[in-house]
């Protein structure tokens, strides 16, 4: 399955950091940033939760939300977002139900190793629900300014 621009974001409830939960159609109303991510605390996962930090009052001016989403648990995302001061919810779909349904659970290859893993993907909803971007097998380089341009023109 894949999500395209125009298609109404699958709706989700997941656990996140500190023992709360999420229930993305209770965001309607304001645009969101769902970015997938596959690991906590590897660096190439810490550099781009690290730059939605270091963003984040920027994506506030677009009334924007920023969640992150990997199959971490909620234990580990506890330990990540306090080791970087994340100010944004981290979800996790350790049942992997959640990367199925947005198509970003898929093969990947390493040193000739195929093996299943999150594609570093995000998605930008809108205040209605509605997918206006996404962005697959994500360089972090540029990434998140170029999600912010986006979001900035909804």
């Amino acid at each position: 399955m894949s999500i395209n621009i125009g298609d109404k974001a699958p709706d989700f409830t997941l656990a996140t950091d500190g023992g709360g939960s999420l229930t993305l159609s209770k965001l309607k109303g304001k645009p969101v940033v769902l970015y997938f991510y596959p690991k906590d605390d590897t660096s190439g996962c810490t550099a781009e939760a690290c730059g939605f930090r270091d963003s984040l009052p920027d994506y506030g001016a677009t009334g924007a939300t920023v969640i992150g989403v990997s199959k971490d648990s909620v234990a580990s995302h506890d330990k990540f977002k306090k080791k970087y001061e994340l100010p944004f919810a981290l979800a996790s779909d350790s049942a992997g139900e959640v990367v199925e349904k947005y198509g970003v659970w898929v093969e990947k290859s390493m040193y000739g190793r195929k093996y299943m893993g999150i594609d570093r993907s995000t998605f930008l909803i809108d205040k209605d629900g509605v997918v206006r971007g996404v962005w697959h097998k994500v360089k972090v380089g540029g990434h998140v300014a170029e999600v912010l341009k986006a979001a900035r023109a909804l």
